[in-house]
């Protein structure tokens, strides 16, 4: 006989477990499903250990000397504490942790370990995996890795090659050039960082090129052998030497052992397909996060979760999903918000570009940190539909942008908020 409640989250990653929590205090039962550990691949692979890396990375830059076996039992402990967290909220009144893999018998029905539950509403909250591309020769040898695998390395590598310059392949080759390795990036495109402006990203790579990282743009990985990635760049073949591979091109959803064809959910490659709310196309079953496709970001799937729950329990919310920020965690940073100058002029969304740099800045003066620019993109109205930054600090100034896009404040309110002094939000209050 199943085990009824009123709400199965399948995943307990920052989708999962949040949606849980908000759920038990909107007073549903939940029971919250999880074959791995608690937190999801945010916690335990990824955002949070690189995040870590990345602070290590930071004091690396100051001088401090890099121990890396206290870097990584440090970046343990981080995830092994927050993990307890994860643990001890799933443990709360309301809530049932349920560790195995689910895996759909009906639209209402998932069974685990042999074992049948049952709800009213589902939500699929299974996240992503690192995409080892097949089309490249030698790709599953041991030394060529995905961030799971970086991120549990033993040593800081000699020559570190990183495929993909999306968030993951940039926050790693920024840290471990800080850590010491010799790091060359490869990349298919004509610029990193694809999904943010042109421009900041150019500059951003730049600076990264000026520390010694070494880019080839427009380059696609054919092979690779024990010491070397044989590459074409610009219709050239090329090879470089190396010890290490990391391949970041990018992530898949969770999707295989859900047994979703039996029920007759839509999904492709991408992802399940959802609507706004999350819905899948059977009643009652949502999907929220990576496993979606939509936007593969953890605090993405947090608010997918809230809205979720708020369409199951009938409530109206004001979450905005296209004002979405997103940072890189590079030295320096760089963080977006909203549409980009090339968005606009593709589409033909009139707009103003407003520039400032952090130079002009006294606290950016003040600590050694004046290599970073501002662009702020305005409609005809003079409404804030844009943010793009690179500079100490990105991702802060952006939160604050993100904010005042939420309520569409125009750049002359903008000027009439009050800043402290000094400080760099001065940068965006400064903007002409």
């Amino acid at each position: 006989m199943a085990i009824t409640t009123d709400l199965i989250i399948i995943g307990s990653g920052p989708g999962g477990y949040r949606a849980a929590d908000y759920a038990a205090k909107k007073g549903l039962q939940v029971i919250v499903v999880e074959a791995a550990h608690a937190g999801g691949t945010c916690l335990n692979c990824g955002c949070i250990p690189t995040k870590s890396l990345c602070h290590d990375a930071e004091l690396a830059d100051l001088g401090l000397p890099v121990d890396f076996a206290a870097i990584m039992q440090r970046k343990q402990q981080v995830v092994e504490q927050l993990r307890s967290g994860v643990e001890t909220l799933l443990s709360q009144p309301h809530v049932t942790l349920v560790r195995g893999k689910a895996a759909f018998k009906n639209a209402n029905t998932i069974v685990v370990n042999e074992e049948e539950y049952q709800a009213k509403d589902i939500i699929i909250a299974t996240g992503s995996h690192a995409i080892m591309p097949s089309s490249i020769e030698g790709i599953h040898q041991a030394h060529v890795m995905t961030s799971t695998e970086l991120l549990d390395i033993d040593h800081v590598p000699q020559r570190l090659c990183i495929v993909g310059t999306g968030v993951i392949g940039m926050e790693f080759a920024s840290v471990f050039n800080s850590f010491g390795s010799e790091v060359v990036v490869i990349e298919f495109m004509k610029e990193c960082l694809p999904n943010m402006d042109g421009d900041i990203a150019k500059r951003l790579r730049k600076c990264l090129e000026k520390r010694g990282i070494k880019f080839y743009l427009q380059s696609g990985v054919k092979k690779i052998d024990e010491k070397q990635v044989v590459f074409e760049c610009k219709g050239k073949e090329n090879s470089i030497e190396t010890d290490t591979v990391l391949i970041a091109t990018g992530r898949g959803a969770n999707t295989e052992g859900l047994n979703l064809d039996a029920v007759g959910i839509n999904y492709s490659r991408k992802g399940i397909e959802v609507d706004d709310n999350m819905q899948t196309n059977i009643p009652h079953v949502y999907a929220i996060g990576d496993v979606n496709g939509r936007q593969m970001l953890a605090h993405a799937a947090t608010f997918q979760g809230f809205r979720a729950i708020n369409h199951i329990l009938g409530k109206t919310d004001a979450i905005r999903f296209d004002i979405m920020p997103a940072a890189v965690f590079t030295t320096p940073e760089a963080a977006c918000v909203g549409v980009t100058e090339g968005y606009c002029k593709e589409n033909g969304i009139a707009y103003t570009c407003h520039k400032g740099y952090y130079r002009a800045n006294g606290k950016a003066l003040a600590i050694n940190a004046t290599e970073g620019m501002v662009k702020l993109l305005t409609d005809e109205n003079n409404v804030i539909m844009g943010c793009h930054i690179y500079g100490a600090h990105a991702s802060d100034l952006t939160q604050e942008i993100a904010a005042l896009m939420n309520h569409g404040t125009t750049l002359d309110r903008l000027h009439d908020i009050i800043h402290a002094h000094p400080t760099l939000e001065e940068i965006l209050q400064e903007l002409n």
